[in-house]
C-alpha cells in the first residue's frame, strides 16, 4: 500500500524522474522532488499538484552534504520521514568521453584536437561523472535513510544502467559509475537488511531523453548512427518509454507486493540485455 507514504526522488526535473514522480503521486504518494535545477523541479511539482496531488520542488546538491541535510529539513517539515528513496540524480559529462568507439594507431601518430582518446580523458571531467552517479547516490542515503531505520516498508531504489552490466563504448566514467552503483545497491541491500531498508535498482536501457538527445538525433529529427546501432542491438527495435519504467518502479516501491526483493538490479530494455548480436 502506497497512499500517503513520502517518496524523495533526486534528479526529479529529469524526464524518467518525473514520470516516477507521476506514477508514484497516482497512488497516492507524497512527492519530493530534488534536483538542482530548482525550476525543472518545481515544474514538475506543479504539474502533480495540478492533478490533485501532493508534491514540492526542492533545491538541492547531491554532492554537498549540507545541502541534503537543508533539503531533508525541507521534506520532513512538508511531509514527515522520507519512505522511499530513489537515487536518480546522475549522468554523463562530455570530458569523460571518447569521440571514437575503438582506438587506432593513426589516433596517436597523426593527432587530431577534433579525436579524444581514452589517452586525452580529464580528470575532472571523470570525477565530476563518477562523483554525480556513485556518491550522489551514497550520500543522499546517507542523509535521508537515516531516519528509515526501522520505519515499515522503508525501500531504497537506485537507478543504474545497461552500461553496468557491460559497458558501453566512448563513456568510460558513466559505465564504471553506473557499474558502482550496482555494486552499492547490492552492499546496501546487505547492509541494511536488520533495519528493514530494502534496496533495489532499476536499470534502464535506451530511453530518449534530454540529456542524450543530442547524440540520438541528427538535427532534422533522423537517428543518428550511434542510436541506429542502439536500436540494432534492441531486439524490440525501438527506444523505452519513460512511462515503461514505471511498473517494475511501483512493484519495487510497495513492500505488501515486493517485500523479499531486496539487493537486485532490474533490467527494462526492450530485450537488449538478453541479444548477443547473432
Amino acid at each position: 500500500m502506497l497512499k500517503n507514504k513520502v517518496a524523495v526522488i533526486t534528479g526529479g526535473g529529469g524526464v524518467l524522474c518525473r514520470a516516477f514522480a507521476l506514477a508514484l503521486a497516482e497512488k497516492g504518494v507524497r512527492v519530493a522532488l530534488l534536483d538542482l535545477n530548482a525550476a525543472a523541479a518545481e515544474s514538475v511539482a506543479e504539474e502533480i499538484r495540478a492533478r490533485g496531488g501532493d508534491a514540492i520542488g526542492v533545491t538541492v546538491n547531491v554532492l554537498d552534504k549540507a545541502s541534503l541535510i537543508n533539503a531533508k529539513e525541507a521534506v520532513e517539515k512538508a511531509f514527515g520521514t522520507c519512505d522511499i528513496l530513489i537515487n536518480g540524480a546522475g549522468g554523463n559529462h562530455p570530458k569523460g568521453t571518447t569521440t571514437k568507439d575503438y582506438l587506432y594507431p593513426e589516433d596517436l601518430t597523426q593527432a587530431e584536437e577534433s579525436v579524444k582518446t581514452f589517452f586525452d580523458l580529464d580528470q575532472d571531467g571523470i570525477s565530476f561523472v563518477f562523483n554525480l552517479n556513485f556518491l550522489g547516490a551514497l550520500l543522499t542515503t546517507q542523509v535521508f535513510a537515516a531516519s528509515m531505520v526501522d520505519k515499515e516498508g522503508a525501500t531504497v531504489i537506485n537507478v543504474s544502467s545497461m552500461n553496468a552490466f557491460t559497458p558501453l563504448t566512448r563513456i568510460p566514467a558513466y559505465s564504471g559509475a553506473k557499474a558502482a552503483v550496482s555494486n552499492l545497491t547490492q552492499w546496501l541491500a546487505v547492509h541494511f537488511c536488520k533495519v528493514g531498508i530494502r534496496v533495489n535498482a532499476i536499470a534502464p536501457g535506451f530511453f530518449l531523453t534530454n540529456q542524450n538527445r543530442g547524440l540520438l538525433l541528427q538535427e532534422d529529427g533522423s537517428w543518428s548512427a550511434r542510436a541506429e546501432k542502439i536500436l540494432s542491438q534492441t531486439p524490440m527495435g525501438r527506444f523505452g518509454a519513460p512511462e515503461e519504467l514505471n511498473g517494475t518502479l511501483l512493484w519495487l516501491a510497495d513492500n505488501e507486493v515486493s517485500g523479499f526483493v531486496n539487493g537486485v538490479v532490474v533490467p527494462v530494455d526492450g530485450g537488449f540485455s538478453a541479444y548477443s548480436g547473432v
